[in-house]
């Protein structure tokens, strides 16, 4: 028979009692591997080879060793998604309830709340609220006979009940209530009897009866007067 390999030479070299020996080999052969390690991670990321990236990767290697002792190459195939940040600009009359579910009835520019992404990873909102508020005021007004307002009324008589509401620049209501008072102008008949003449509180000097002579005051109020004379002369 042919000679044996040389590491089993040693051990066969003396077949007893020159008899054949057939030695069988058993041979195990271990494989190096490869494998692709897959990540998804917000922001950044550390691999196995220590290194932390900030953006996607599909071109890392790390070589292990597997528990044979053989080469284990695997390849990073790693995607970064990232957080965001952004700003909630609101303008609101009077109150405003925003997602974290607080009513705020003034501006504020700091409360932030955390939304997750598509991605699941953070996602940061600043509110950035301007409250403009609604307002009331009294109109007061003063007039003689009548008066017509904004709303379109003519008022014959004094009114402080009357309301109109009005639209500020900033889109907010604004509540008018109407003060109203109504002076009323007033007629006379000035009756007067003289002789030969008498001159009135027009400036004229009348020498014989009138009754259509007019003249025009003006009362406390500011309102017209009218006073007619009823003059009456005896020669």
């Amino acid at each position: 028979m042919g000679g044996l390999p040389t590491f089993y030479s040693s051990i066969f070299n003396s077949p007893p009692s020159g008899c054949d020996s057939v030695a069988t080999a058993i041979i195990t052969i271990n494989n190096s591997t490869s494998s692709t390690d897959t990540q998804v991670h917000c922001d950044s990321y550390t691999w196995v080879d220590g290194v932390t990236y900030l953006a996607s990767n599909n071109a890392a290697t790390s070589m292990f060793q597997t528990v044979d002792g053989c080469d284990s190459l695997s390849t990073l195939d790693l995607t970064i998604n990232y957080s965001t940040s952004s700003t909630d600009t609101q303008v609101h009359c009077d109150s405003y309830t925003w997602v974290d579910g607080v009513t705020y009835t003034s501006s504020n520019n700091t409360a932030t709340y955390m939304f997750q992404t598509a991605a699941g990873c953070d996602s940061l909102s600043t509110l950035d609220l301007a409250i403009n508020n609604s307002t009331s005021s009294t109109d007061t007004q003063v007039h003689c006979d009548l008066y017509t307002w904004v709303d379109g009324v003519t008022y014959l008589a004094s009114n402080n009940t009357a309301t109109h509401m009005f639209t500020t620049l900033d889109g907010c209501d604004s509540l008018s209530t109407l003060d109203l008072t109504i002076n009323y102008s007033t007629s006379s008949t000035d009756t007067q009897v003289h002789c030969d003449s008498y001159t009135w509180i027009d400036g004229a000097t009348y020498t014989s009866s009138n009754n259509t002579a007019t003249f025009m005051f003006q009362t406390v109020a500011g309102c017209d007067s009218l006073s007619t004379l009823d003059l009456i002369i005896n020669d």
